[in-house]
């Protein structure tokens, strides 16, 4: 019998067991239909009751009001690095970036191309250790844009600042894990495939005085506008990404919400770093601990020889996931939404015992 795995994949990520056993039927029958979820149309009252029901799920869990538009497109967040400054910028305007990582780096970089980009705060000075506080934001901006959690270096911001210019932050690997003061943000985006679904497709949440405000003209299918009046099926949609994003959301909403998620993923974090803050074998790679994330913990060994045996030791007992990106090294343990707590006890119990064999 095969061992259950204990998934810290950073993204394509964990999902909910309920919602992959209801994905999985889907495949083969859609609500008794006699047709996959993969063979209806996107035009079929079927599917419009998906992308209804998942729009609807989106403005309960964020709390939204009529200002907000709720868009699901494809590219996934990469293509949103273009997409916001070429519908929010014009050529004669400028925004303000924080570089928190590498994502942030690489929107910087494509939303040159759109306007001008001033960068009031960041840490690549210090490898991304940190996120940037002591910024200040000039009115004239037409907004300010935020990373909210960074996969690859463990940070995650916890407090949001005060800024005169609506916030756009890509929060593709916290989506849906906390609440958010919602009246703050402009535009949020975020690729599905850490809290929300299977990668494929991408949520915009976007402040409907925004939409129409590029002078020049914008190809159609990279205008806002344009996917909010034809109800985010301009082209055939991701149909089944979509779905099962929407039975995530009915997971999250019957799992208390955003504020069920926010106590379950602390009560993780705390649990993962108490342990990682005892340990004499392992660092934390962040420098400052209020910036850790609770999505995303990277950490290292003490003694660079012992990376490939604790990730054997992990291994073995069926925790898979755990390895730090390419550009870090060490360990990164991914705690997003559907990871339960069991998993987390399991790797703190390697931790504790690889500390008693090699320490």
């Amino acid at each position: 019998m095969q061992m259950k795995k204990h998934n810290f994949n950073a993204g394509p990520a964990i999902l909910p067991q309920e919602v992959m056993a209801e994905a999985a039927q889907a495949v083969t029958d859609f609500n008794g239909s006699g047709l996959s979820i993969l063979e209806i149309s996107h035009r079929d009252k079927a599917f419009i009751s998906v992308m209804d029901e998942a729009r609807q799920l989106v403005v309960d869990l964020l709390g939204l009001d009529d200002t907000y538009a709720v868009l699901f497109l494809s590219g996934g967040a990469s293509s949103q690095f273009f997409m916001v400054p070429m519908n929010l910028l014009n050529t004669n305007q400028s925004a303000a970036y924080i570089d928190s990582g590498s994502w942030a780096s690489k929107a910087i970089k494509e939303a040159k191309a759109f306007g001008n980009v001033n960068v009031p705060g960041s840490s690549k000075k210090d490898n991304y250790s940190y996120i940037p506080k002591d910024f200040k934001v000039d009115a004239q901006e037409q907004y300010l844009h935020l990373t909210s959690n960074n996969t690859i270096y463990g940070t995650q911001i916890h407090e949001w600042p005060d800024v005169p210019v609506p916030i756009v932050c890509d929060m593709s690997s916290d989506i849906f894990s906390r609440p958010l003061p919602i009246e703050k943000f402009g535009l949020i985006y975020a690729g599905a495939q850490k809290n929300m679904g299977p990668a494929g497709v991408t949520l915009v949440v976007i402040k409907k005085e925004l939409l129409g405000k590029k002078t020049g003209s914008i190809p159609a299918m990279l205008d806002y506008q344009i996917h909010f009046e034809n109800e985010s099926s301009y082209n055939t949609p991701p149909v089944f990404p979509i779905y099962v994003s929407m039975l995530t959301m009915r997971w999250i909403k019957a799992n208390g919400g955003l504020e069920g998620m926010a106590k379950h993923n602390k009560e993780k974090g705390k649990r993962f770093y108490a342990e990682l803050d005892s340990n004499p074998l392992f660092n934390g790679a962040v420098t400052v601990k209020e910036d850790r994330s609770l999505m995303n913990a990277n950490f290292l060994p003490v003694n660079q020889s012992d990376e490939n045996v604790f990730l054997e030791a992990c291994k073995s007992a069926g925790i898979v996931g755990l390895k730090g990106h390419r550009s870090v090294g060490g360990f990164r343990a991914s705690m997003y939404n559907a990871l339960p707590l069991e998993s987390v006890d399991l790797l703190v119990s390697v931790m504790k015992d690889f500390a008693q064999t090699r320490g």
